[in-house]
């Protein structure tokens, strides 16, 4: 049984303190950023598809700053709606935390198309690209929820439980490492499979990210304490697993669909 003892900072000079979540954010978009440049490399030396780098560097902006608002709208939107509408300007402060990545893949979906549409790039090209490298980001980021003892798991007596003094002194499923596990490696292997092993095909990865990750993130949400301050909204569904199932049939009807929106 292991007992969590890790510091959520890593750095900590005055009143400035470096957090492994920042951290986390960094990596994933500098080893996303890196990672889809090789991406496009490959594309184009076998498809010829019309990408050109300069304007993947310039999408990581247009990335970072969806992820922000939209992960932030998301949660006001999806998690504490009632909390945030009579303390509206809460909503700025990031720093408090508060983030859904439900939110935030929203973000990035119309920041892509606004990109895709003033860059004239089909749009299905890029999201495939950040498909590829998404669980990049999703892994370094549930390490750090690990690390920060949040989106800890329901009690168990599995020899892999994980005691988090900041909650309590119960073994818990470390569910974040699940999700890391199957959001991030698991994830990755079969997107870039997919890419790199079948002939290319515009729009597959997009639908299977949001089939795979939806997925894998209602199995892991069966291992995972619901959001104290919501509980589960339907049995024993959480907002997670809700918003989870919804990407899974987004993605099964634009694959269905997909020669009706690949050229766009």
């Amino acid at each position: 049984m292991y007992i969590h003892n890790l510091d959520p900072i890593l750095v900590q000079l005055g009143f400035f303190s470096l957090r492994w979540y920042s951290l986390a954010y960094i990596f994933g978009i500098l080893f996303g950023w890196w990672y889809g440049r090789k991406i496009i490399y490959f594309l184009k030396n076998n498809y010829n598809s019309g990408v050109d780098k300069k304007d993947f560097d310039d999408l990581i902006t247009y990335i970072i700053i969806s992820i922000i608002i939209g992960g932030r709208l998301g949660y006001v939107l999806f998690y504490d709606f009632s909390y945030f509408l009579s303390n509206f300007f809460e909503v700025f402060k990031i720093w408090n935390g508060g983030m859904s990545f439900h939110g935030g893949l929203i973000g990035v979906i119309i920041g892509i198309i606004i990109f895709a549409k003033k860059k004239k790039i089909k749009a299905f090209l890029l999201l495939d690209i950040i498909s590829v490298v998404a669980p990049i980001g999703l892994f370094f980021g549930r390490i750090a929820n690990f690390v920060n003892s949040e989106l800890y798991g329901k009690p168990t007596s599995f020899f892999l439980g994980v005691i988090f003094p900041k909650v309590d002194m119960t073994p818990r499923h470390p569910s974040q490492l699940y999700e890391a596990f199957l959001e991030g490696i698991i994830l990755f292997s079969l997107l870039n499979l997919i890419i790199f092993l079948t002939k290319y095909r515009s729009g597959i990865c997009s639908c299977l990210f949001l089939i795979f990750y939806g997925t894998f993130r209602i199995i892991s949400e069966l291992f995972r304490e619901p959001d104290e301050h919501i509980g589960y909204i339907i049995n024993n569904i959480s907002m997670g697993s809700f918003l989870s199932f919804f990407m899974i049939i987004s993605g099964i009807y634009l694959f269905l669909n997909l020669k009706k929106y690949e050229s766009k």
